[in-house]
């Protein structure tokens, strides 16, 4: 028990488990395609735990689940021995609250992550033990699909990533069972990047390889070979052709998209293509270029994004550092703690944090001297 108490484990599962199987690290996935969508979304409610220390799915866990969303189809679940049914009028208004705060910027949305954990288990809850008829199954699906996958972001923000990537593997299930074909591609897209955050980009080049052979949306295949792009990028000297080639293909599908995006992807434009170009091009030891993409992008991201511009920052930051300029990494890396301190959003904090080993050398510069003052409080 004292080993569950320094980790934060409930007692419940403890017990539940034998030695060492209730330690985290120790989850697995369930299937796709077997009928065990209700219980993987109310897993995701009982496993939400802070343990960011660990990593809690192997690569294969996660290339397997995106290969099965790829190769199988869902299984129907049996509804039979229930009484309750879904009032019309109740589904209407979760269906529309809930896009609503599914919408939410950043900032607004951790104020409220147990409003949408909420609403998520009341989803949960509808599926569970409702009926409802074959059209409001594909809704209640989708809705506890977007759901998860607004949770895991706030989960991983926080980083906590266990708990992130439970939700993104629940919010892929739901996907599947509503037959959401580029939603489930887009999740499979979202659990990519968080293998990419934590240096797993092969993990990230197989799974978005899998997502896809199925995505059909225009902007959605384009975010796909982005966020690819960067994982060969991060492969190096080896993988920049095929970096090159995601760019191009990510270009392309975002300049030629006539229908209106899926909302996953709806914010995507071409700042986003422009900085993760740059930041593609830094890891292939390209910094110049890079710093001239970054900050195109930068200039033509919109003030709403304020999350996503205190990551470009970073990655700026980053890339100036690789050119020797201290003094200008250290304003911009001050730059993104100051956007990403408000966001109470710990992984952008911890980005720059990460850089401080090599501001150290300079703390007689004053703005690196600024920087590390501002930062003190994270580290």
């Amino acid at each position: 028990m004292l080993i569950g108490d320094a980790l934060d484990v409930p007692e419940g599962l403890v017990g539940a488990y034998d030695w060492p199987l209730w330690l985290p690290g120790y989850e697995t996935l369930s299937p796709l395609g077997t009928g065990l969508t209700i219980t993987v979304l109310r897993e995701a409610i009982d496993m939400d735990l802070d343990r960011r220390t660990f990593m809690s799915h192997t690569a294969a866990a996660l290339t397997a689940s995106a290969h099965q969303w790829a190769t199988t189809s869902p299984v129907p679940i049996v509804r039979a021995g229930r009484s309750r049914a879904v009032d019309p009028d109740v589904l209407d208004w979760i269906e529309s609250t809930a896009q609503r705060l599914n919408s939410l910027a950043t900032a607004q949305r951790q104020n409220i992550a147990h409003i949408l954990v909420g609403f998520y288990q009341d989803v949960v809850d509808l599926l569970e033990n409702a009926t409802y008829s074959d059209r409001d199954e594909v809704r209640l699906y989708t809705l506890a699909a977007t759901l998860a996958q607004t949770i895991a972001w706030h989960r991983f923000d926080h980083q906590h990533h266990t708990a992130a990537t439970t939700y993104w593997n629940a919010a892929l299930h739901s996907a599947h069972q509503a037959k959401a074909t580029d939603l489930g591609a887009g999740i499979i897209a979202d659990i990519a990047y968080q293998s990419v955050w934590l240096d797993q980009p092969a993990t990230a080049v197989d799974s978005l390889t899998n997502a896809l052979t199925r995505a059909t949306d225009p902007t959605a295949r384009s975010l796909l070979h982005l966020r690819r792009a960067r994982a060969h990028a991060m492969l190096g000297t080896p993988h920049a052709r095929a970096c090159y080639r995601d760019l191009a293909a990510a270009e392309h599908h975002l300049t030629t998209a006539t229908a209106d995006p899926p909302p996953w992807c709806a914010w995507m434009i071409p700042a986003d293509i422009a900085v993760d170009t740059g930041r593609c091009l830094s890891l292939l030891d390209q910094p110049r270029q890079a710093d001239h993409q970054i900050t195109q992008g930068i200039a033509l991201l919109p003030e709403r994004r304020t999350k996503t511009k205190a990551i470009f920052y970073a990655y700026q930051a980053d890339n100036l550092l690789s050119q020797g300029d201290v003094d200008q990494a250290a304003v911009t890396a001050r730059q993104a703690v100051q956007l990403a301190q408000p966001l109470g959003a710990s992984r952008c904090i911890q980005q720059i944090s990460d850089l401080i080993p090599r501001f150290i050398p300079h703390t007689k510069i004053s703005a690196v001297e600024h920087l590390l003052h501002d930062l003190a409080p994270h580290t």
